[in-house]
């Protein structure tokens, strides 16, 4: 019955008559035979072998199981253990043509292990992984062999590949906390701080005590915590908290790179947006060092535009296209910045209410109400009444922008929405500066006051 089911294919349900089977006679070395070679082709080699050497010890001089564990000890890299079975083998049958094979595999195997272990001493890394790829193609279960070229990887730089090897490792092998340790660590030096702190609690499922996991996973999870709380705040738009959780990534961070790049990225795009340009492009500065990304250029060109530092701006948006001439941000910054450098000789909105460009619409507002009073014509102080008509107007035509989310984004994209050239005569939106006044000889504004104002102001004055 099990040899039709392992015709079939049907692997699980031939391990399972065939447990039976030997529950119900334990002297049958066929059957444990048979059970050797499920478990082989189901990838468990060491209950595989304890089958083998079961079916061995009821028949010595079964050559096939003898052959078989040689098969599987070369697999594993075990090869003075391999070498004991095939000269058995050989003994009784020097034809045996598949022991004669798995001999000269051992043999060549042999002089790659010196030549491996040689050239790894000598630090020749790529004859190392030249001769590894073949011992491992001739004995995939060989851990050793692959935590050498593990190592191997990681002296080369290529942290990336060291951490695929290990993963295979730690499947290889039962128990493994220290593959599991390596693991967590080079993840973490990389910066992914989600998967390092996932590889460091399976050292811990392992081994609840084992005190350099446990020192890791203090550490990770304060990090992924401060990573998490800033990516929310800044997701939230509450970059005050984002800057304070990406600060306390750099502290508690102070020698992995790749770690200390999340804290300086966070602040490359929170500072910015909390209204301190100057320092995102400190902390942009800084990330750019570590990886040298076409987006950490994005954002420290926004940051230049806050300070209005256009040509800078251009420049940055400039590189981050060198670096991915497909990025649709710098593609878009870029004419942004190059508008907002054109229309800079023209009439500015934040400059005319002395805000800045990130202000709040309470801010803009705040501080209309303070310069309409200030230059109100029948409130200045001074004799150029003309000058306090036309900032009056100005200062009323910035608040008609700046307050109108539309008309606003449309400004912050380097298009004056109230350009009489841009947008036929007095806007698209048909803003005329003149029809908010209603001038009169002896009225004041409909309903009194001014313009989004509160104050009952009044003037006397007429265009020409």
């Amino acid at each position: 019955m099990s040899v039709q089911l392992l015709a079939k294919g049907q692997l699980h349900d031939a391990l399972s008559h065939l447990h039976a089977a030997i529950d119900g006679d334990p002297n049958n070395y066929l059957s444990y035979y048979r059970r050797a070679t499920v478990y082989l082709a189901l990838g468990r080699s060491r209950m595989g072998l304890q089958d083998l050497d079961s079916t061995i010890k009821l028949k010595p001089d079964f050559t096939a199981a003898r052959v078989q564990k040689a098969s599987v000890l070369v697999k594993l890299g075990r090869l003075d253990e391999a070498y004991i079975e095939l000269e058995k083998v050989l003994q009784k049958d020097p034809s045996n043509e598949e022991a004669n094979t798995l001999l000269r595999t051992h043999n060549m195997l042999k002089e790659k292990y010196i030549y491996a272990h040689n050239n790894f001493q000598s630090k020749h890394y790529n004859e190392v992984l030249s001769v590894l790829k073949d011992i491992i193609e001739a004995s995939p279960w060989d851990s050793s062999m692959r935590e050498m070229r593990c190592e191997t990887f990681k002296a080369m730089g290529d942290t990336m590949s060291a951490i695929v090897e290990l993963r295979t490792i730690t499947k290889l092998t039962q128990d493994n906390t220290g593959g599991f340790l390596q693991l967590a660590s080079l993840y973490y030096e990389v910066g992914d701080v989600d998967q390092a702190l996932s590889e460091v609690r399976e050292c811990l499922k392992l081994d609840p005590d084992h005190k350099e996991c446990f020192s890791l996973y203090k550490r990770v999870k304060k990090i992924a915590k401060f990573t998490k709380d800033a990516q929310e705040y800044a997701n939230n738009k509450e970059y005050t908290e984002c800057v304070s959780s990406a600060k306390k990534i750099i502290k508690e961070e102070p020698n992995e790179m790749k770690i200390r790049f999340i804290g300086f990225d966070k602040l490359c795009q929170c500072e910015g947006e909390a209204g301190n340009p100057n320092l995102a492009i400190i902390a942009c500065n800084e990330a750019l060092k570590i990886n040298d990304e076409a987006r950490i250029y994005c954002d420290r060109a926004e940051a230049h535009i806050l300070n209005e530092d256009y040509d800078s701006a251009i420049n940055d948006f400039k590189a981050a296209l060198n670096k991915d001439s497909n990025l649709q941000r710098a593609n878009q910054g870029l004419e942004k910045a190059q508008k907002l450098k054109k229309q800079a000789g023209k009439r500015d909105y934040y400059k005319i209410l002395g805000v800045k460009r990130n202000a709040s619409k309470r801010e803009i507002t705040k501080a209309y109400r303070s310069l309409a009073q200030k230059w109100h014509p029948d409130h200045y102080e001074g004799e150029d009444k003309e000058k306090a008509e036309k900032m009056f107007i100005d200062i009323a035509a910035a608040k008609e922008v700046l307050t109108d989310d539309e008309k606003r984004a449309k400004f912050d994209n380097g298009e004056d929405p109230l350009d009489p050239e841009q947008n036929h005569g007095f806007g698209e939106h048909g803003f005329n500066p003149f029809q908010h006044f209603h001038f009169r000889p002896r009225g004041g504004f409909p309903g009194g006051g001014f313009p989004g104002g509160d104050g009952p102001f009044h003037f006397k004055f007429q265009f020409n």
